[in-house]
């Protein structure tokens, strides 16, 4: 999925039964960076070429993660394409659930920071303009086809570079779950793979991108001052509780510990 798509539905999370629309949203098309701040094409790789040793195995992950069609993994992958529950998401990681009325901060800084993702990712699929990985080779994808997916490049990962980026920012907000943070980033973008609709490459690149657009924005004093904000509404959230389910919990965090092949 493009980012210009990606992010309305990741605007969208606002308008959900647990969510309401910000009182002071930022600016519209007002992200953390001036524009043309950061280059993607320049720091991603080259989009592997076809028939190249990187492209092969891209293929053979590819077919191999068919065979998780309909398991527990399959049925989080679908989950995950949902970019209206990325914060839920988080959930388990964080120890609280995040919502507008606990965390508007979060979200604030979710709406801002679409309009940096957005160019960081639109720009290498147009330049590159990979196909998906279903359009290579036959196989099941965890979703339903579309004439736009099938338009929407490959190379990097939207959701991946997406997934990153906002783990990254509840990382450095909440430090003690860092570990945890990430690992739901991580499979938050391999889930791309699980749904067939990204190579393995595509969202490594996403999550390559998705760190150093992170680094990039980090020297803006406006998302500085708005992190500080964010590791005080986190501590109060997390605090106020409740915590989510302590099984439901564990039984995604052994999944997600498990080797996707």
């Amino acid at each position: 999925m493009r980012v210009s798509t990606l992010i309305i539905g990741s605007a969208l999370l606002l308008s959900g039964a647990s969510f309401a629309a910000p009182t002071t949203p930022p600016p519209a098309q007002a992200g953390y960076l001036p524009p043309g701040t950061y280059d993607a094409i320049k720091v991603l790789a080259p989009a592997p070429r076809p028939g190249s040793p990187v492209a092969e195995a891209d293929r053979q992950v590819f077919l191999a993660t068919r065979a998780l069609k309909d398991t527990p993994r399959w049925s989080l992958a679908r989950s995950d394409d949902s970019t209206t529950g990325i914060l839920q998401d988080f959930s388990c990681a964080l120890g609280f659930t995040p919502s507008m009325s606990t965390t508007p901060k979060m979200v604030g800084i979710m709406l801002r920071l679409r309009f940096d993702i957005r160019p960081a990712v639109d720009g290498p699929k147009d330049h590159y303009k990979r196909p998906r990985p279903y359009l290579v080779d036959e196989g099941a994808i965890c979703i339903d086809r579309s004439d736009g997916l099938d338009k929407s490049p490959d190379y990097p990962s939207g959701h991946s570079t997406w997934g990153w980026a906002i783990g990254t920012v509840l990382a450095q907000a909440s430090p003690n779950q860092a570990a945890e943070i990430m690992a739901r980033a991580r499979t938050y973008g391999e889930s791309r793979m699980v749904c067939g609709v990204h190579n393995a490459s595509s969202v490594t690149a996403g999550q390559v991108n998705g760190a150093a657009l992170m680094a990039a924005v980090n020297g803006s004093p406006l998302f500085r001052s708005d992190l500080e904000a964010l590791r005080a509404e986190i501590a109060a959230a997390r605090k106020a509780g409740p915590a989510p389910d302590r099984t439901a919990c564990a039984a995604e965090a052994a999944l997600i510990a498990q080797p996707l092949l």
